[in-house]
């Protein structure tokens, strides 16, 4: 019954239209001088409530199609791909039905329809104007349109964009919106999605792998920080049971580099894991191997020689 109320106004100004435009002049209902106005005012009328009708179809449609796609699932991958498509050309297929409806009424006067043709006249000078006047807008539209059929970035993938960390929230056919973490968004222009480099998490899975670095003492334990990291992983849902992996990956001149990888099920999954693991291995260094923490030597060496005293 609620999707029905979107029908009920636009349905009833096409029937208003049709009374107006039709029967006034059929029935004889106002007077004559009124006829031309009422017929005039009925086509607006009915050109209005046509493209209006038209939108709320497409709309009702896509919503729909849609519900079957639930985007909150954790394997959401084909649903934002739906998503995505089917939200840009719904932007793209409302513009040109707007454009049309307003054509449609401009050229039921006679003036614009004089002017119209004035401007093909000079079209060629007034094109290239326009053409450059309009070169980002095009540019930025038509980017918008790749957006929607190659798909670099779909609704909630999560992207580094000029080293910001987000999820995209919102594609029109001009720009994109990034929700940062931190409750900021992010306005990006279409075309800078090939223009220039940026990282996208979940491309192709939403699973993504988590780095801890732990720098250490050489007399640290590998194989107990290996079994400490396990046992956390095993006691924390947050990981997804798939990657786990401790490994040294440098050694300095003041101590060793460890590093520990884990997997997760999403990019915000993995960095509440990555905070909860580097947390405790620290605490387990501190509580068991307290002389394992980094540290600075210094050896001091003793080069002062005495001198033989002579004898008298």
């Amino acid at each position: 019954m609620q999707k029905l109320k979107k029908f009920i106004v636009p349905f009833l100004l096409f029937t208003s239209a049709v009374f107006v435009k039709y029967f006034l002049e059929k029935y004889e209902l106002v007077a004559d001088q009124w006829f031309r106005f009422f017929g005039k005012t009925g086509s607006i009328l009915m050109i209005v409530s046509v493209a209006w009708l038209i939108i709320v179809f497409l709309r009702a449609g896509k919503r729909a199609f849609l519900e079957k796609y639930d985007t909150s699932k954790t394997d959401n991958l084909r649903s934002r791909k739906f998503h995505t498509q089917f939200n840009i050309m719904e932007s793209i297929i409302i513009a040109l039905v707007v454009i049309i409806a307003i054509g449609s009424i401009l050229m039921l006067f006679d003036e614009v329809k004089r002017l119209g043709i004035s401007l093909f006249a000079s079209a060629g000078v007034a094109g290239i104007i326009i053409g450059f006047a309009a070169q980002k807008l095009i540019g930025a539209v038509l980017a918008g349109l790749q957006i929607a059929i190659t798909q670099p970035i779909r609704l909630d993938d999560v992207v580094v964009i000029e080293g910001e960390w987000g999820r995209i929230e919102e594609i029109t056919l001009t720009y994109v919106v990034v929700h940062i973490w931190d409750q900021r968004r992010l306005i990006v222009p279409s075309t800078y999605f090939f223009e220039k480099p940026f990282q996208n998490w979940t491309r192709t899975s939403a699973e993504i792998l988590g780095t801890v670095f732990i720098y250490t003492d050489y007399r640290v334990s590998f194989e107990a920080l290996r079994n400490e990291l396990t046992r956390l992983l095993e006691s924390t849902p947050l990981w997804n049971k798939k990657v786990n992996v401790l490994q040294v990956t440098d050694a300095k001149t003041n101590g060793v580099e460890v590093r520990a990888l884990m997997s997760a099920k999403d990019s915000s999954t993995a960095w509440d894991l990555r905070v909860f693991i580097r947390e405790k291995l620290i605490e387990f260094l501190q509580k068991n191997y307290p002389e394992s923490l980094p540290r600075t030597r210094i050896q001091l060496e003793n080069n002062t020689t005495e001198k033989p005293q002579s004898k008298n």
